[in-house]
Order: C-alpha cells, then sequence, then structure tokens
C-alpha cells in the first residue's frame, strides 16, 4: 500500500486544501504524488476539466515515489488521518491518462501583474456563467479566447481563458494581490505554465497530432 509521509501539519493543510478544490471540479479526480528527487519534496498535480493540469509542491514524500490515488480518498485520509504518516488510498495509476511536462528546459518568458490577472479572470467567469453550454461547462470557444500574449526568452506565448478559470478554480489566486505581486509565465516549445503564489496551471500550447496508421 501507498504511504505518505508529512511530518508538517502546515503543508497537510496545504495539500488537503488543493486537493479539495481538485475534487470540487472534478469528483472523480485522480491526485499524481511525485517525490522529487532530492526526497524533501512532494509534486502533486490533478487533471481539470478544463484541459490543464493544476500543480503545487509540498514537504514530505511518498512511497512508492510516483503514485496516483483517488482525490476522494486522499482528501478523506487528510482530514480524518492527518497525521505525519497516512495512507493515500490504493493506488490508481491506470486512472492517471494525463502526460506530465518535462522538468527541465523552461524559459522565464514573462511576468503578468496578479491583479490584472484575477480582473481578467473575473469578467471571464462572469461571461462563462452566461454562456453555458449543454454539458454544464462554458464552450470552448469561450475557453480557448486568448487574453494574454507575452514575448521573451525567443519565445511568443499565448494564454487562454481555461488556464485562468484554473486558476481561479484551484484558489491560486484569492484576495486581494498587491500592485507588487505578479503572476509569471514560463514555456518549453511544447508547454505553458503560470506559476502564481499558491499554485501553477500546466497545459500543452499546441495540440498532439493524431498518429496515422
Amino acid at each position: 500500500m501507498p504511504e505518505l509521509r508529512m511530518p508538517r501539519s502546515v503543508e497537510r493543510d496545504d495539500l488537503s486544501a488543493f486537493v479539495a478544490r481538485a475534487v470540487r471540479m472534478d469528483e472523480q479526480a485522480v491526485i499524481r504524488l511525485r517525490t522529487r528527487a532530492d526526497g524533501e519534496r512532494i509534486d502533486v498535480w490533478s487533471a481539470t476539466p478544463f484541459d490543464a493540469l493544476c500543480t503545487r509542491s509540498v514537504q514530505g514524500e511518498v512511497e512508492p515515489r510516483d503514485v496516483s490515488v483517488s482525490g476522494k480518498e486522499l482528501l478523506a485520509a487528510l482530514t480524518v488521518s492527518n497525521g505525519p504518516v497516512m495512507d493515500p488510498g490504493p493506488e490508481r495509476d491506470l486512472m492517471w491518462r494525463s502526460e506530465l511536462p518535462p522538468p527541465e528546459g523552461w524559459r522565464h518568458v514573462d511576468d503578468l501583474p496578479a491583479k490584472v490577472v484575477g480582473e481578467v479572470a473575473e469578467q471571464g467567469v462572469g461571461v462563462a456563467r452566461e454562456n453555458v453550454g449543454p454539458k454544464g461547462t462554458p464552450p470552448a470557444s469561450l475557453m480557448d479566447q486568448e487574453v494574454f500574449t507575452v514575448s521573451g526568452s525567443g519565445l511568443k506565448v499565448t494564454v487562454p481563458l481555461r488556464c485562468l478559470f484554473v486558476l481561479t478554480g484551484m484558489g491560486f489566486l484569492v484576495g486581494d494581490p498587491s500592485d507588487d505581486e505578479i503572476v509569471r509565465v514560463n514555456a518549453t516549445d511544447s508547454w505553458l505554465r503560470i506559476d502564481s503564489r499558491f499554485g501553477a496551471v500546466v497545459r500543452r500550447r499546441h495540440a498532439l497530432l493524431p498518429l496515422l496508421t
């Protein structure tokens, strides 16, 4: 059985908040836990209904070092047990279907004012509520609207509205950001990453081409 070791209660609270929001966004959310090479921190990942991944890191380690578990079962363990050593639930590796970005090769493209990002996200959420599709989600044409274009490090990157939906839905943009707080845009040739104070949103910049047989 997997074993999650997190000695600090503040880190367990951070993980609990992340998992709770992921489950609120998708009741069937699967959480992927990956111990970093240094063995001191865990990268936590969740897919979202907006075709983008969300992630944050917490202090601790998990065995196996890379394992996927049910969001609901992990949240139950964090809520009920909430001790330095926990059973996060049985492995659900077959239920994880998202590709993860590479750990290296990222380039800093630009910084965006967190206050402006929050305002644009709030406006987008308002429009989305007025244009809910038959499945209860905004239409893809709305979510794919490019709300920011930034350049730097030899890259030109567009940020779609769907990434801002994840930022707000996961609570990565909270309260009233100060004027000097930023959201950092990083990218590779294939991936986009938006880092805020409380977590990051990651998405492929280009759709994968289907294999022809």
